[in-house]
Order: structure tokens, then C-alpha cells, then sequence
């Protein structure tokens, strides 16, 4: 069985002509990213941003793709399921910082190198790669 998720890296510039990294603190007490599973009828970027808006409060638009993650997990009543997880490099338009506390426990915006220092200390491994590219496509070399 095959099982697409997508979500993002979240940014925003802020007044000061700086820019924040959006993360989210999930159920597991781990750093990582909005995502979710697609929905029937949905495509992989109206789902990405869905969940983004669920989990954070926060809306964006897709400025471009940034890669996937693919692994296998046994459920226990599907079997083995082959997943797929698309991220994109969003930019926050508006909304209201508010994490949704039945999916994860909290979300905050961090200067992109303390969002690079706790992804790489609290983070899924697979995630280093996902927020290592979006910080190189904002033009960071962290």
C-alpha cells in the first residue's frame, strides 16, 4: 500500500528585514515540519498547505518544491506501507501562530541557524536534509 503525505518549511521575513524558520515540537516531543496525509481529491501542494495551516494557524504560499522523503513502516492492519512525504519551501502570508494540540504539542519561529541547531539536536535524521535544503534555496549556507 502506498501512502503520500506532504507539508513544509515555513519561513517569514520579519520586519527587520530578517528571516524566521517555522518548527514544530510533534507528539514524540521532536523537532520537525507540518505534514500530513493527502486527501482524496487533494493535490500534493493543496494538501502541504492544508496542513500547514492546520497544525500552525499559519497560511503560505508554495514558492517551490524541495524534495521527498520515502521509507516503509508495518501498520498494523494495512501491512507494509510504502510512504511518501513531499516538502516545499513555504512562505508564511498570514494566520495566527496556533498549534493544533491534538496532532502536536507546540510551534515556534526560530533565526534559521537555532532552527538548523535544534533540528540537528532534536530532529528526525531525514528531516536534516529537508531543512538543509530549504535554508540553501533562502540563500543560508549553514
Amino acid at each position: 500500500m502506498k501512502e503520500i503525505s506532504a507539508g513544509g518549511v515555513v519561513y517569514r521575513r520579519t520586519p527587520e528585514n530578517g528571516l524566521q524558520i517555522q518548527l514544530i515540537q510533534d507528539r514524540y516531543g521532536k523537532v520537525s515540519l507540518p505534514k500530513g496525509k493527502m486527501e482524496p481529491g487533494e493535490t500534493v501542494e493543496e494538501t502541504a498547505l492544508r496542513e500547514i495551516v492546520e497544525e500552525t494557524g499559519m497560511t503560505g504560499r508554495i514558492i517551490e518544491p524541495i524534495d521527498q522523503i520515502k521509507y516503509q513502516y508495518r501498520h498494523e492492519t494495512k501491512g507494509l506501507v510504502d510512504k511518501e512525504v513531499h516538502y516545499y519551501l513555504v512562505e508564511a502570508t498570514g494566520g495566527t501562530l496556533q498549534a493544533q494540540v491534538e496532532e502536536i504539542r507546540g510551534v515556534e519561529w526560530f533565526e534559521p541557524e537555532e532552527a538548523w541547531r535544534k533540528q540537528k539536536q532534536s530532529g528526525y535524521d531525514n528531516n536534516d536534509r529537508i531543512v538543509s535544503r530549504a535554508l540553501r534555496l533562502l540563500g543560508l549556507n549553514i
